[in-house]
């Protein structure tokens, strides 16, 4: 052993003489952008159920679960008009009793089985959701179509959802950061729009609400016409198709006209509202307009200029307010992607003295825009999308929610498998184009919520447009 340690050493030398350290990474540029790799899907498997209700199924074995999620094309824009929440609270009551059971003997029954069943609305359509061991596909399911289909809508528990969402409507008038969105909702489609009014409701439409309400609702809206099956997981098109016909194939029922929310027309131009909320702690700022439908053309070139003006950490909006001023936490934008037109919006929570300074800055990109796009910020936009997107599919329920939206919107087969490579053809001139089209900054409405006596005369300094100052209550409506 001890002719055999001097070997060891030199043979330690030499290995360790020879060897390089390694290179420190170069941190003075970026990595380099590589090109965004296509996604691929599994295909869609289509079948229907006895009833005429659509099967949309795709596999994924990697984990014993399956996704069962019952798409209904309606929601909160087929509220009637003075009844809006209805759609929500009706969503909402579907798992508070059913069937045989109350909500805790379903709530019960849904851990017992190591299941997840909830039921969810938004404007264009809703949905009751199963995610379940696929060991307990065959138990969970009967409960799933109870909660859908037979529904009993106890009084008791009518009163306590009442109850929590008026109070959740009351605590939100005291906070501006709650305030901002509907006031800009309210401010630019107006009080009878069905946009102008969050999918909730108000106090005064929830006050009103009856049982009679919800059981017409749900006989009319959430019928075999208007749904959809998505299933995803676990499963094959053999083994879940008789499962869904023995529970859903006997449903019965005629889809109700529906009327679509009609377009609203754009707010009269660079209207400046103060919505005064004294000693409030930060200013929340909304500027924006009508924007487009979920259908539109142009929507890879508006997720490209999203991503540059505030759609991501690095926009231009997020790095001048954030990083180069620290007017702000945070400030972004965006696109309400629906049916009929949602908003555009850019929005940020600002430091209440700095409220003027920072709604010049979101006017100065605004105006950026429409000037060319450098190559390297549209390509670095080009990949934050192309490269974020397979990240929508990571999940069962990912997956099934995408295949929603395809069945919502009616979006072709390879919508989804072709996105990468539509989102890499946006080119500059589209979306100074687009930018040209939809950032009219002359034309945007403002809404600030915030503490009128410090930054009302720092906001008329602006020039913007006329100012209106209004109360929580004159932004909101009443109660």
């Amino acid at each position: 052993m001890n002719r055999a340690a001097p070997f060891l050493v030199a043979v330690l030398v030499l290995v360790c003489g020879c060897s390089r350290p390694p290179e420190p990474p170069d941190r003075s540029k970026p990595p380099a952008l590589e090109s965004a790799p296509a996604l691929k899907l599994p295909a869609i498997q289509k079948a229907a159920l006895s009833n005429g209700v659509p099967i949309w199924l795709v596999e994924s074995h990697e984990v014993p679960l399956v996704q069962v999620n019952l798409l209904i094309r309606s929601g909160s824009g087929d509220d009637p008009s003075g009844k809006f929440g209805l759609a929500s609270l009706t969503m909402a009551m579907l798992d508070e009793g059913a069937g045989s059971r109350n909500a805790l003997q379903i709530a019960d029954d849904v851990e017992f089985l190591g299941a997840a069943l909830g039921t969810t609305s938004s404007f264009d359509a809703s949905a009751v959701r199963l995610n379940v061991p696929v060991a307990r596909l065959a138990e969970a399911l009967p409960l799933m179509a109870d909660v859908a289909l037979r529904p009993t809508f106890p009084q008791t528990e009518l009163d306590r959802l009442r109850k929590e969402r008026i109070t959740a409507l009351l605590q939100d008038r005291d906070d501006a950061e709650a305030v901002a969105p509907k006031a800009f909702a309210r401010l630019l489609y107006g009080a009878t729009h069905r946009y102008g009014t969050a999918a909730i409701g108000t106090e005064t439409t929830l006050k009103a609400m009856t049982l009679a309400d919800l059981r017409a609702f749900h006989a009319a809206m959430i019928e075999p016409g208007n749904a959809a099956l998505v299933v995803t997981g676990d499963t094959t098109l053999k083994a879940v198709q008789p499962l869904l016909e023995q529970h859903f194939g006997g449903w019965k029922g005629q889809p109700a006209a529906r009327t679509a929310v009609a377009a609203a027309p754009q707010p009269p131009p660079a209207q400046v509202y103060i919505v005064d909320m004294p000693g409030a702690e930060q200013s929340q700022v909304r500027i924006g307009w009508v924007g487009v439908p979920r259908s539109t053309p142009d929507y890879f070139t508006l997720q490209v200029l999203n991503t540059i003006l505030g759609g991501s950490f690095t926009s231009r909006l997020n790095t001048n307010l954030r990083e180069e001023h620290g007017y702000s936490y945070g400030a972004f934008s965006g696109f309400e992607e629906r049916i009929s037109p949602g908003s555009f919006s850019a929005r940020a929570g600002v430091q209440t003295d700095k409220t003027a300074e920072a709604v010049k800055e979101f006017f100065n990109e605004f105006a950026g825009m429409v000037k060319p796009i450098p190559g390297e910020e549209l390509d670095k936009a080009k990949n934050y999308v192309a490269l974020g997107f397979p990240a929508e599919f990571e999940s069962t329920g990912d997956l099934a929610q995408k295949l929603e939206e395809q069945v919502v919107h009616s979006l072709p087969d390879e919508y989804f498998p072709s996105y990468i490579r539509s989102v890499v053809q946006v080119t500059g001139p589209g979306v100074e184009k687009a930018a040209r089209q939809y950032i009219q900054p002359d034309k945007f409405a403002v809404v600030v919520v915030g503490d009128r006596k410090v930054i009302e005369q720092g906001i008329r300094t602006l020039n913007l447009g006329p100012v209106e100052v209004l109360s929580v209550e004159q932004a909101l409506g009443p109660s």
